[in-house]
């Protein structure tokens, strides 16, 4: 996530190819990465599996994350298509922005994953005044 914000930071003034090469190789790392969150979380034995398990009360919340990865692979697959060669110059602003609203979707949708593992495994102990 980290380089593909550093990516899209970048500047563009008359190298808007190179750009958006370097967003592209960003998105495909984090394509993977992505990918790979999915199946640590919804395979089978997952994370999600173990939340559920452990906190039926979650089940809510976690088919609400799992919605999300559908959600975020569309913006990655989409971001991933305007990358492609040949860029127009004109078009910076447009993946900028839409690389903006994937940086916040999977910002809050990492927040809102370890929010549930918290509210699944947090154990009060009591006695505290």
């Amino acid at each position: 996530m980290a380089a593909l914000e550093q990516a899209l930071a970048a500047p563009t003034a008359g190298r808007h190819a190179v750009w958006a090469e370097r967003v592209d190789v960003a998105l495909v790392e984090l394509s993977a990465d992505f990918v790979e969150h999915i199946a640590i979380t919804e395979g089978s034995g997952g994370l999600h599996d173990a939340v559920v398990e452990a906190s039926p009360r979650l089940s809510s919340s976690v088919r609400r994350l799992v919605s999300e990865h559908t959600l975020i692979r569309e913006l990655v697959g989409d971001l991933l298509a305007r990358v492609r060669p040949p860029v127009a110059a004109g078009e910076v602003d447009a993946i900028r922005e839409l690389g903006t609203v994937l940086v916040g979707r999977l910002a809050r949708h990492r927040r809102q994953g370890a929010d549930l593992v918290f509210q699944a495994y947090q154990v009060d102990l009591g006695g505290e005044t």
